[in-house]
């Protein structure tokens, strides 16, 4: 079944009333050409009209809408020759981050990322997304494997947080994010990180130190959830529209705070209507930055990183 959000519905109507229109058309009914023509135009200004005027808050639904592409996804429809590695090397694999070596464009890479579930049983599986520590120290095994052997890394991130459970905690959990974050930024090669869905906190983070970081148009990057900031500033779920704005949390909000380099346009509807045209995008993107870094020395790499990261805010002396 189709998940539709609300803002999505005056879409989907026109839509299904040009499938309907089609089949009378096809079945020689009557010649209606001209009438579906004129509707595929309005399906088209409606969805430009509607998807540039998102608040927040609808926003925060697209990137967890569940059709959106996942690692997996782009996996399947950007690179070649990937051969999953698993387990961190000292308690598990880690289900809910997926990895390994790969081509990008017969370029060999290593492509880490989140991975969510769609249906129960894989949503389970996955910890719907929701990484513990062994899957942070498999992302840093691959990411270490990759500078041994001079890959450039391309990491996907969507994930609604790091695993707040007490078993995570007692395996180190907070260390494992750190020692991601201290890692990731003196590694020798390009490393590429993109926002697909939810960027939530330091779950993301862990594997959002790069040289360039990208985001896709209609996803979120935050210290935390918007209902999790209505709870704590207002004690109100019903303030979570309020909380999604004031967390500037939008792709928009980044690019002007310089806490990313680009937005990646999605394609007309969001990047859960088209799998492969969203993947298609992106491949164009990673090829201009792995371009680019490809350029710069390991010295130049880790130095890029490093101003990247501790240039980020502002101070106020008193």
């Amino acid at each position: 079944m189709v998940q539709i959000l609300d803002f999505e519905e005056p879409i989907f109507n026109l839509e299904r009333k040009i499938d309907e229109l089609t089949g009378m058309s096809k079945g020689g009914q009557v010649n209606i050409t001209d009438e579906i023509r004129h509707l595929k135009k309005k399906v088209f200004r409606m969805q430009k009209d509607i998807f540039s005027r998102l608040s927040p808050w609808q926003k925060t639904q697209l990137a967890r809408h569940p059709y959106r592409p996942y690692t997996l996804d782009y996996i399947k429809h950007m690179i070649t020759d990937f051969t999953e590695l698993h387990g961190d090397r000292h308690f598990a694999d880690g289900h809910s981050v997926v990895g390994g070596p790969a081509k990008f464009e017969e370029k060999p890479v290593m492509i880490v990322g989140h991975q969510k579930g769609r249906d129960t049983k894989e949503k389970v599986f996955r910890n719907f997304g929701m990484s513990q520590p062994e899957g942070y120290r498999k992302a840093l095994r691959l990411m270490k494997t990759a500078d041994k052997f001079n890959l450039p890394i391309i990491t996907l991130l969507d994930t609604p947080g790091a695993y707040p459970g007490i078993e995570a905690e007692e395996r180190g959990q907070a260390e494992a994010i750190a020692r991601n974050l201290k890692e990731m930024s003196d590694l020798s090669v390009p490393v590429i990180s993109v926002i697909t869905g939810e960027g939530g906190s330091g779950g993301a983070l862990a594997l959002g130190i790069g040289n360039r970081v990208l985001m896709l148009e209609h996803s979120i990057y935050s210290v935390i959830s918007p209902e999790g900031c209505a709870a704590i500033l207002w004690n109100d779920p019903e303030k979570v529209q309020d909380a999604a704005h004031a967390l500037n949390l939008t792709s928009d909000d980044l690019l002007k705070l310089k806490v990313i380099d680009e937005i990646v346009k999605e394609p007309p509807g969001g990047a859960h209507r088209n799998h492969k045209h969203m993947a298609s995008i992106l491949r164009r993107v990673l090829r201009r930055h792995l371009e680019e870094l490809g350029q710069k020395t390991p010295e130049e790499l880790i130095k890029d990183r490093h101003e990247k990261f501790q240039n980020m805010g502002s101070f106020i002396e008193s």
